[in-house]
């Protein structure tokens, strides 16, 4: 049984190519909708609300993705202050205590203890493996996550992995943690980009700008081949407004300025003909805080042992 907090769908689209279900705990309605129609098992309620008890008679895998603007531009990084009440609101759920009424009340950001809400379902189940994303700067916190987890016995790795050396179209670093308590783990080498593997996706190709590649470098001696493509931009309407102006822009034909949804979905790695509900702000959350589909395939494949395989050639 794997439990998705935070649930989102991005996680879900990875685990659907891999033949894998999820039991996703979501609290946005229009996120919840999404997943529905998806086909994605969904509970709606508030993860930090939700009880553990029902998934202790079981073999439990665990993702999650915390919301993360507190750590970023979007929350004026007010979470990066909050982190040392974060780190110990965690040491006390791994202890037991649950103490994220009254640190959550202290933070300056309200949305800070959600990094801290894994701890208590991992010391609750203890999961057979965890999978965990978040913008680089939380990385201190995983780093904590797996300090905790590796004396429980569990193998861990943690790192920020760039979802463009995973076949995405895009730059999009992410801090992740991966655990396992019946294999040992290492962070997914990347698949695209490296001597003998496929260059780079551009952004262009991916949305269909009248992209054409150009030859991959020849490479003598040592070095690395980073491919014909180089994906530009970090998250998908900056990696987009960054071609204003371009060839391929003026190509597309399209007069306004805001990238549709479609071409957002596919910059995340999302399979064609996904449909996303709520209102199109709302759906553009959706889809720019969903963790990069291939990233995700990379990470849960390195968590749960899953064979290897290049995401865009099987997708």
């Amino acid at each position: 049984m794997i439990v998705h907090g935070f649930a989102g769908i991005g996680w879900s689209e990875a685990l659907r190519s891999m033949g894998l279900t999820d039991i996703g705990l979501e609290l946005a309605w229009p996120a919840c909708r999404t997943r529905i129609a998806a086909g994605h098992t969904t509970i709606h309620c508030d993860v930090t609300q939700y009880p553990t008890a029902p998934f202790k008679s079981h073999t439990v895998k665990k993702i999650d993705s915390p919301p993360c603007p507190g750590f970023g531009k979007s929350g004026k990084k007010l979470g990066l202050r909050d982190l040392p009440l974060v780190h110990q609101a965690i040491d006390d759920l791994a202890h037991g205590s649950d103490t994220r009424a009254a640190i959550g009340a202290a933070c300056l950001d309200e949305r800070s203890i959600l990094t801290a809400e894994p701890m208590r379902w991992h010391y609750d189940l203890r999961p057979e493996w965890i999978a965990m994303e978040q913008v680089p700067s939380v990385l201190p916190v995983w780093q904590q996550y797996a300090e905790i987890l590796t004396r429980w016995g569990y193998s861990t790795a943690t790192g920020v992995l760039d979802a463009a050396d995973y076949g995405l179209g895009q730059r999009r670093p992410r801090a992740v943690l991966i655990a396992s308590r019946v294999r040992e783990v290492v962070l997914p080498a990347p698949t695209h980009g490296g001597l003998g593997q496929p260059p780079l996706v551009a952004m262009a190709e991916v949305i269909g700008w009248g992209y054409t590649r150009r030859p991959a470098p020849t490479v003598t001696g040592g070095g690395t081949a980073t491919g014909g493509a180089e994906p530009f931009g970090n998250g998908t309407r900056q990696a987009m407004k960054r071609a204003i102006g371009t060839d391929a822009w003026k190509d597309r034909g399209v007069p306004h300025l805001r990238p549709t949804i479609a071409e957002c979905a596919a910059l995340q790695g999302f399979r064609p003909g996904l449909k996303f509900h709520g209102r199109q702000g709302q759906q553009h959350l959706i889809v720019g805080n969903a963790v990069p589909v291939p990233l995700a395939d990379a990470v849960i494949r390195a968590a749960a042992g899953v064979g290897e395989r290049n995401f865009r050639a099987a997708a």
